[in-house]
C-alpha cells in the first residue's frame, strides 16, 4: 500500500488539472497561432508559466485505484500487476484464470 500522502498528492494534482485544463489550452493555443503578434504570444506565455506546475497533465502519474502503487500499472484494468494477481485469484476478473506449473 502506498503512502497516503502520496496518493492525495496524486489526487490533488488530477484536480488541478481538471481546473485549469481549459485555460491552459486557450493560452497555448494563443503561443502556437504564428499569426498573432510576437507580444501577444510573449503575454501568452508568460500567463502560463504563471499557473501552477501541478495544474499540467505531464505531472501525473499513473497509479493502482485499490493500492496506490506507482509501478507495473495496467492501464486497461487500472490496477497494478500485483492487485491484478490477487484479483485474478480471487476469480474477479472475468476471463482471466491465474496458470501456476
Amino acid at each position: 500500500m502506498a503512502k497516503k500522502s502520496m496518493i492525495a498528492r496524486e489526487a490533488k494534482r488530477q484536480k488541478l488539472v481538471e481546473q485549469y485544463a481549459s485555460r491552459r489550452a486557450a493560452l497555448k493555443e494563443v503561443i502556437s497561432d504564428q499569426e498573432r503578434p510576437m507580444e501577444e504570444r510573449f503575454r501568452a506565455s508568460l500567463k502560463l508559466a504563471k499557473l501552477p506546475r501541478n495544474s499540467s497533465a505531464t505531472r501525473l502519474h499513473n497509479r493502482c485505484q485499490l493500492t496506490g502503487r506507482p509501478h507495473a500499472y495496467y492501464r486497461k484494468l487500472k490496477v497494478s500487476r500485483i492487485a491484478l494477481r490477487e484479483l485474478g485469484s480471487h476469480g474477479q476478473i472475468p476471463g482471466l484464470v491465474k496458470s501456476s506449473w
